[in-house]
């Protein structure tokens, strides 16, 4: 996926072995009982005291596993599970045939129903916030649940779903990665990717091509192909997305490789969910932090009205640029180019913040920030419930209390959640 958010590459398992003291362990098999699911698309055994983080298994099977990494002296180690001794009645055969140990890493739960995959989110994001932050969960939401998106036919099914996809591409053939690792899978589809993305996997590349981004954006009927790296000098295309939401229908310009929701269902449900939970008055100020192209910096522009004022901060200059034709001359809008942290805001109070940070979430100094300019409420759309609990636990160290929790699915077949978080003063 070509998005701002992509993790850097992981150094490769010979390089790993290099800096680790002990005996290699990889390829040795062990015999496990599977607990329960952590973060990370993974379960987690227990091996002579060790904890064993499994692939491919599920909460309460007993299976075999080999070790993919590990020593015998790390911490902890790393396995897939090849052999199910005793199946859980949650698991299914994967769609796709590369699925499975020492395949294509993009995905993580396929072996398992869609119901128990949201499941399994709801308990990792349960699991982060009371680890992390001290907050039950369940004590405060007993509904908690981690929620479908829209979709109708393969998408409700949670496959072709994914409308951006970055190929990776090796000796002129496109595949994905393996999990934790540099290697090429070759694949001649990708199921939880939009079917006109699938004749790419069938191309030959020139040399010196490492990679290959489709977008299918919802303002259109073309697919967008970019190889990487771009030639020096050309410029990447433009694509318009179009948001139906409760709240009014609107058009996004973004470009191909920036930031976009991937599913599609995503970015209107998002902001419904936002402007459901801030309630923006006209006359309010308003803070949109990581605001990309403007999506719910708009909408609060609409709400707050040309007596209140909305002020968007994001990193990326193109996307600040898109944000400006985005919000069609609002002249009670600014709009900072700078990263968030950095940013010298224009304004000393804000009643209404939202956030919507990259992976690695916002970070004390953001939350002080935010807290200094007394929102009457927060929304924060977080892609990362560890992240998100560290932040939660920020904002309730400075007299903020989480009111509202909602989780969504907007990744099926992988590990990843989304989750919309509302937090108010407390009392």
């Amino acid at each position: 996926m070509a998005t701002s958010r992509t993790a850097p590459g992981r150094r490769s398992a010979q390089n790993r072995r290099r800096t680790r003291k002990g005996t290699a362990m990889e390829g040795q098999r062990l015999e496990l009982d599977v607990e329960n699911v952590a973060h990370g698309g993974h379960c987690v055994a227990r091996h002579d005291g060790r904890v064993v983080f499994v692939r491919h298994a599920l909460p309460g099977e007993r299976v075999v596993a080999r070790i993919t990494d590990g020593t015998s002296e790390s911490k902890f180690l790393r396995a897939d599970a090849i052999e199910i001794l005793n199946a859980s009645p949650d698991r299914v055969t994967p769609p796709c045939p590369f699925s499975g140990p020492g395949l294509c890493g993009g995905c993580d739960w396929q072996h398992a129903s869609l119901d128990a995959q949201r499941r399994l989110k709801a308990d990792v994001v349960r699991e982060q916030l009371a680890r992390i932050a001290k907050l039950d969960v369940d004590a405060r939401f007993p509904d908690f649940t981690v929620e479908a998106l829209p979709g109708d036919g393969p998408i409700a099914e949670g496959l072709r779903w994914r409308t951006r996809l970055e190929l990776a591409v090796d000796g002129g053939v496109a595949g994905l990665r393996e999990h934790r690792s540099h290697r090429l899978v070759e694949i001649d589809d990708c199921l939880i990717a939009d079917a006109g993305f699938t004749p790419a996997l069938h191309e030959r590349f020139d040399a010196g091509v490492t990679g290959f981004d489709l977008v299918r954006p919802s303002g259109g009927d073309d697919i967008i192909g970019i190889e990487l790296p771009q030639p020096r000098g050309e410029i990447t295309p433009t694509v318009r997305e179009v948001v139906e939401s409760a709240h009014g229908s609107a058009e996004f310009d973004v470009s191909a490789r920036g930031f976009w929701q991937v599913h599609p269902g995503a970015a209107a449900t998002f902001l419904d969910a936002v402007i459901d939970e801030t309630d923006p008055q006209p006359g309010e100020s308003a803070l949109d932090l990581y605001c990309g192209v403007g999506l719910f910096t708009r909408a609060l522009a609409d709400l707050v009205g040309p007596d209140g004022r909305v002020v968007g901060v994001e990193a990326d200059a193109d996307a600040v640029d898109h944000a400006r034709t985005n919000m069609g001359g609002a002249r009670h809008v600014d709009l900072l180019t700078s990263p968030v942290e950095k940013a010298r805001l224009p304004l000393e109070r804000a009643d209404v913040v939202v956030l919507d940070p990259p992976r690695a979430g916002a970070g004390r100094d953001v939350v002080a920030t935010i807290v200094g300019l007394a929102p009457r409420v927060v929304t924060y759309v977080a892609c990362d419930p560890a992240a998100l609990a560290r932040d939660l636990g920020y904002f309730v160290s400075h007299g903020y209390e989480l009111t509202n929790l909602r989780g969504f699915d907007a990744f099926p077949m992988t590990q990843h959640v989304e989750c919309i978080a509302t937090l108010r003063p407390r009392g």
